[in-house]
C-alpha cells in the first residue's frame, strides 16, 4: 500500500469517527423507528408516539440525573429503589391536608435526602460510589417496604394524578417536564461555572483539586441531583399509576438510565458527554420496549435483547475512548 493509500485510509477513519461523534446515535434512533413501523404498521401513528414520550419520560429523568454522576465518574445504582421510596413517600403524604403540593414535595425531599447520603458517604468518606449506591439499592428499598408495610399504596383520588396523566396542547405532562428537566441540565453542565467543575472532576480529579475546585462539593451536588430527579420520577410514576409500590417499583430502572447515558456518548470513566445524547439514548431504550411490544416479543426476549443493548453502549464507550486516545 502506497503511502499516499496509507493517508486516505486514515483521513477516511478519522472522518467517519469525527461524524460518528457528531451525530451520536440519532440515526440509529430513526432506523430503529422507521424498522418498527415497516414490521408492525403502527409504530409512528399520533397515539403511539405519545405513548413513547410517556414511557421515555420516567427513564429520562432518572438518566438526566445519572448523566450528572458518570460525568464525574460515579455512578448511582439507587435511582430505582430511590423512585420507588420516593413514590411512596409522595402517595402516603397525598392522603394529608393540602395532599397535592405536600405529596410532590414529600417525593423531591426523599430523594434529595437519599442523594445527600450517597454523596456523603462518595465525597465525605471517599467509599467507591458503585460499593455505596449498590448498599442504597438495597437498603432504599428497604426503606420503600416499610412506608408502605409492604403493600400496594393506592390513592383514587391522588391530588397530583394529572402529572401522570393529563396534557397539554396534546402533549403529556411527563413529557413535558422530561424536557423542562434536560434543558435544566443543559443549562447548568453548559452555561454555569458549576458544569465546568463537573466536566472537570471527571476528567481528572486531582488536576481538578489542585486548580482550586471544592471537589467534595461537586460530587455532593451531583448525587444531590441524581436523588432529586428520582424523587421527581417516583412522583411522575405514582402520579401516572394513583399508587406505589415499595417491592416492585422501580426495579431496575438504574439500568436503564445507565445504558441510556452510555448510549447518549457519556463516558463511563468521566469527563465526556452531554444531556442531550443522554436525551437520545433514552428514547432509543423507550422506542426500543414499544417496538419489541408491538412486534409482539415476548417479555423475555425482552430482557435478553435489553442486556445486549447494554453491552453494545458499553462497546460504543470502548470506541469512542479508542478514538479519543488516537487523537
Amino acid at each position: 500500500m502506497s503511502d499516499a493509500t496509507a493517508s486516505q485510509t486514515v483521513s477516511t477513519r478519522e472522518r467517519f469517527r469525527s461524524y460518528f461523534f457528531a451525530l451520536g446515535m440519532l440515526p440509529v434512533l430513526v432506523l430503529l423507528a422507521i424498522g418498527f413501523h415497516a414490521l408492525t404498521g403502527k409504530f409512528i401513528t399520533v397515539s403511539n408516539l405519545s405513548i413513547v414520550m410517556q414511557q421515555a419520560s420516567i427513564n429520562i429523568v432518572l438518566a438526566a440525573g445519572m448523566t450528572f454522576v458518570i460525568l464525574t465518574g460515579g455512578i448511582d445504582l439507587s435511582v430505582g429503589s430511590t423512585l420507588a421510596a420516593a413514590a411512596m413517600c409522595a402517595v402516603v403524604a397525598s392522603f394529608w391536608p393540602l395532599g397535592g403540593i405536600v405529596g410532590v414535595l414529600a417525593g423531591l425531599f426523599a430523594g434529595l435526602v437519599f442523594g445527600l447520603a450517597n454523596g456523603a458517604f462518595v465525597a465525605g468518606m471517599g467509599l467507591p460510589p458503585f460499593i455505596v449506591t449498590l448498599g442504597s439499592l438495597t437498603a432504599v428499598r428497604g426503606i420503600a417496604r416499610l412506608l408502605g408495610n409492604d403493600t400496594t399504596v393506592f390513592n383514587s383520588d391522588l391530588p397530583f394524578e394529572a402529572i401522570g396523566n393529563g396534557s397539554l396542547l396534546g402533549v403529556p405532562w411527563l413529557a413535558i417536564i422530561a424536557l423542562a428537566v434536560v434543558v435544566a441540565s443543559w443549562f447548568v453542565l453548559k452555561r454555569t461555572i458549576l458544569g465546568t467543575w463537573i466536566y472537570a472532576v471527571g476528567g481528572n480529579v486531582e488536576a481538578a483539586r489542585l486548580t482550586g475546585i471544592k471537589v467534595s462539593l461537586v460530587l455532593l451536588f451531583v448525587y444531590a441531583v441524581s436523588g432529586v430527579l428520582a424523587g421527581l420520577g417516583g412522583v411522575m410514576s405514582a402520579a401516572r399509576l394513583y399508587a406505589a409500590n415499595g417491592l416492585q417499583l422501580g426495579q431496575g430502572y438504574e439500568l436503564d438510565a445507565i445504558a441510556a447515558v452510555i448510549l447518549g456518548g457519556t463516558s463511563l470513566v468521566g469527563g465526556v458527554g452531554s444531556i442531550w445524547g443522554t436525551l437520545i439514548g433514552a428514547l432509543i431504550i423507550a422506542v426500543l420496549s414499544n417496538g419489541l411490544i408491538l412486534s409482539g416479543v415476548s417479555d423475555i426476549w425482552q430482557f435478553i435483547i435489553k442486556g445486549l443493548v447494554i453491552i453494545a453502549a458499553v462497546a460504543l464507550d470502548r470506541y469512542r475512548l479508542k478514538g479519543t486516545s488516537n487523537t
